[in-house]
């Protein structure tokens, strides 16, 4: 049996701000992402904000966004690589809400005019058929509960101004959630060996970056069960149903207008998309 062997604090999500700071910061943080704006990370005027008010800020977003009518797929993983949780001192991945609007379809045109710091990553995207609850979810489990994966490409995009930001910021940015598209084939998750995918992301016909899917959090099935046991922290699960983004594969590639991109997936055949 596997299952993830990353803990998290459960100090880190107390919360230090009130409740009106936290409807300041959703304010601030909706027009960033709706008017494709850059500001100062949250701390520069909320110097004590823990990773709990990060969530209270990215929650009390998805609630505002679901009340106007919106749609929520899924979510998505951040930060599962060691490296990246490394760099930002974290034991566990960020997860980030999916709303229906952020899709676009295979081969689309991306405008670059929505966004601020449009970067992608290629990953393993997954479709539950089952509720996948707790914080110590297996990698069986998962498989389990998986109805199909899809090769996908996300469009991240940080709102802070230089693209620099802290964890605690990042995650009330939704954990920098902007764009997804996905492509190739839907396979079953027991005829593909996730494990040792390839990847390639081309821009302009020209490879950028490679890696391979044993960079998410050593496999991507366990990348969703850690973002599950995120969830399990915040008070929220996974239901059957859901479209989740395992996390990146490779670094992130920045991205401007009339660049091409194409991602290929061993096994699971390629995504791309152009920017305009």
């Amino acid at each position: 049996m596997n299952s993830p062997t990353t803990t998290l604090n459960p100090l880190s999500m107390e919360r230090a701000l009130s409740d009106a700071d936290i409807a300041t910061l959703t304010d601030r943080i909706e027009a960033a992402q709706t008017q494709a704006r850059a500001i100062p990370k949250l701390t520069e005027d909320f110097p004590g904000m823990t990773l709990g008010d990060g969530y209270a800020v990215q929650l009390a977003l998805l609630r505002r966004w679901l009340a106007e009518g919106q749609r929520q797929v899924g979510w998505k993983a951040g930060l599962t690589s060691k490296a990246k949780m490394d760099q930002m001192g974290v034991r566990v991945p960020t997860v980030g809400f999916l709303l229906a609007n952020f899709f676009r379809p295979e081969n689309s045109v991306i405008q670059t005019s929505d966004l601020v710091h449009p970067r992608v990553e290629c990953e393993v995207a997954f479709v539950t058929k089952a509720d996948l609850s707790g914080p110590d979810l297996t990698r069986e489990q998962v498989l389990a509960a998986t109805d199909f994966v899809v090769p996908a490409v996300e469009v991240i995009d940080s709102r802070f101004s230089g693209f620099k930001f802290d964890l605690p910021s990042v995650v009330a940015d939704n954990s920098s959630s902007a764009r997804y598209v996905t492509g190739g084939r839907a396979r079953l998750p027991a005829d593909v060996d996730l494990s040792t995918l390839g990847v390639v992301i081309e821009k302009n016909g020209e490879a950028v970056a490679m890696g391979s899917s044993a960079a998410v959090a050593g496999h991507p099935a366990d990348a969703v069960a850690l973002v599950v046991k995120v969830l399990h922290e915040i008070g929220q699960h996974l239901p059957a149903g859901s479209f989740v983004m395992s996390g990146g594969i490779t670094e992130a590639i920045a991205v401007a207008p009339g660049d091409c991109v194409s991602a290929r997936f061993q096994a699971l055949g390629s995504v791309s998309m152009r920017f305009a």
